[in-house]
């Protein structure tokens, strides 16, 4: 299991409106929880002791909000003098998440585990020998508030290649393992993950695995009571 984790939580939350004209997205509650503590709660639960959170959107309210929190420590990757992107930001971020592989959540996801937690199995099925990237992947049969198409399709041998719009693809459920190898030579200006998603694919090297349980992504107010009557619904079967 890595020990380390970057959060990425410094987007504008711009569909979330008018809820993030006050807050930053990622302090959105669902069923009693903020988006960000569904993910920092997932990392501690997995024993990562460190998470890279970045922040721009009301940065200090973040900032506040997670000042207490141990498990795991959290540290601020600010970013209110400019968005970075999803990939800008980690390579800002990369003095803080060494030289090891590390984990990577969105904070607008999460998910709800049915036996063994997501993350456990994400690390037992790392590799990086020949792995450069690993992505945690969900149906569409798992998922509550995705309103868009499959991402990558999974083959045999679990490497990856872009779904380009194949209703048998999977979604990216916004949880990862990268190396930081793939950074080298980065500089932290605005660019997109996506561009080493594809140059891992390319390289074959850019791997998945299938989640098992439900996976919640909030991306607008009426995507929150879905969202908490899954919720509802999972931790009644567990009582």
């Amino acid at each position: 299991m890595p020990k380390t984790a970057m959060v990425l939580a410094a987007g504008l939350g711009k569909r979330m409106r008018p809820l993030t004209d006050t807050m930053p997205k990622p302090l959105v509650r669902v069923a009693g929880k903020t988006l960000l503590d569904w993910g920092l709660d997932s990392l501690a639960e997995a024993g990562v002791a460190k998470a890279v959170v970045n922040v721009h959107h009301f940065p200090e309210q973040i900032v506040a909000h997670v000042a207490g929190r141990q498990k795991p420590a959290v540290v601020v990757s600010d970013e209110s003098t400019g968005l970075l992107d999803s990939a800008g930001g980690v390579v800002k971020a990369l003095p803080e998440l060494g030289a090891d592989p590390f984990l990577l959540l969105n904070a607008d996801t999460f998910w709800i585990d049915r036996d063994e937690p997501n993350l456990k199995r994400l690390a037992l099925a790392w590799d990086a020998s020949r792995m450069d990237i690993l992505l945690m992947l969900a149906d569409f049969s798992s998922a509550t508030g995705h309103s868009g198409g499959t991402d990558f399709l999974l083959g045999p041998d679990g490497t990856l290649k872009r779904a380009a719009g194949d209703p048998s693809g999977l979604i990216y459920a916004g949880a990862a393992i990268m190396h930081p190898r793939i950074f080298a030579g980065a500089e932290a200006t605005p660019q997109s993950l996506n561009l080493y998603f594809d140059r891992a694919i390319a390289a074959g090297r850019l791997y998945g695995m299938k989640m098992e349980g439900r996976w919640i992504t909030v991306g607008t107010p009426d995507a929150i009571a879905p969202a908490e009557a899954v919720v509802a619904g999972a931790m009644a079967q567990d009582a």
